[in-house]
């Protein structure tokens, strides 16, 4: 991204994991003028925000009503929601994820500034497979309210003729620093470490289906670092615009994730299978893999962190030191 420290930048969820991921990212390339939207809470979410620099913080509640006062904006990062695949406040994921987002759009439109929005890969719904943005988005099953509350805009922003104007972002399973408050939706890697490090084992879910071996279910796995990076180029690449996989491409099972985290650890593995409780057994995919040719069509270029290195970095500089971005020369 061009320095030019006077572009002002406003990150919604700027104090959760992708979100403060942002801004650290921005002060590393010399960006302090940021504005920072987010709902605080009981949690220990503020902890993300004590390295950062930034000049403003607003509560997420206040933002809309507040936008007249905020002076000129150049780049939107909107990635506050409620990101709970488990939400069942059917009206709460409307007002939050899909009436915000639709109204904080139409403002920055009307600024002319960049609006970059978290989509997420749950609109994909269960399919296994050919996992691409120019899917019919009509064609597409969401599983849970939040998938389909984050599909409702995609839809919305296509129907109202600035999808290509506008860039939204199909995070696939992003893990890394920044994660702790997120409790049950706290990647695999950060509730593995403290597993293991309560029991000495791992435990994963038993394999269901007779095409797949125990472990053996796929996920695409990115670090927080690459997809910070890879949605800073989109932001400030004008001719990039819809929607953009976000992931490494690349379909890891569990067994390589279990085995990395061991690694990371100077552990031997010891991984046990359970059973799958029944209420996921029918919405559970069995593979996942993000089709990121878009994304590398736009001009980013940069090799995506192996697995194994992420994992490492996330357990070994952060996890054991209960450090957050930003915290690196603790």
């Amino acid at each position: 991204m061009p320095i030019d420290s006077s572009r002002r930048i406003l990150v919604t969820g700027g104090a959760g994991m992708i979100g403060s991921a942002i801004v650290w990212k921005l002060n590393q390339l010399g960006f302090d003028h940021v504005l920072i939207a987010d709902r605080l809470d009981l949690s220990e979410k503020w902890r993300n925000l004590v390295p950062l620099r930034f000049l403003d913080y607003v509560d997420g509640e206040d933002l809309l009503r507040t936008l007249p006062q905020l002076g000129e904006v150049d780049t939107i990062f909107h990635l506050g929601a409620c990101s709970a695949t488990t939400e069942k406040d059917s009206a709460f994921l409307m007002r939050n994820n899909f009436e915000y987002t639709k109204t904080l759009a139409h403002w920055a439109l009307s600024k002319g500034a960049r609006f970059v929005y978290a989509s997420s890969a749950a609109t994909y719904g269960a399919r296994e497979d050919d996992f691409r943005e120019d899917l019919p988005l009509d064609s597409l099953r969401p599983l849970n309210m939040y998938g389909y509350s984050k599909h409702l805009f995609d839809q919305y922003a296509l129907r109202a003729g600035f999808a290509e104007r506008v860039v939204g972002l199909k995070y696939f399973n992003v893990f890394g620093p920044n994660e702790d408050h997120k409790g049950d939706m706290r990647s695999v890697v950060h509730k593995a470490f403290h597993q293991i490090r309560t029991t000495g084992k791992l435990e994963l879910f038993r394999s269901h289906r007779p095409d797949f071996e125990d472990g053996c279910q796929q996920r695409d796995f990115l670090y927080v670092k690459d997809a910070v990076a890879m949605s800073i180029h989109l932001a400030d690449t004008p001719e990039a615009g819809g929607l953009f996989n976000l992931g490494s491409g690349l379909a890891h099972t569990w067994l390589d994730l279990g085995r990395a985290i061991f690694a990371a650890l100077d552990l031997e593995p010891n991984i046990e299978f359970i059973p799958m409780p029944e209420h996921l057994r029918g919405k559970y995919q069995y593979r996942t893999c993000a089709t990121i040719d878009k994304l590398r069509a736009s001009g980013y270029s940069p090799a995506i962190t192996p697995l194994a290195d992420s994992v490492a970095d996330y357990i070994r500089n952060y996890l054991n030191h209960d450090r957050r971005l930003g915290d690196e020369s603790l």
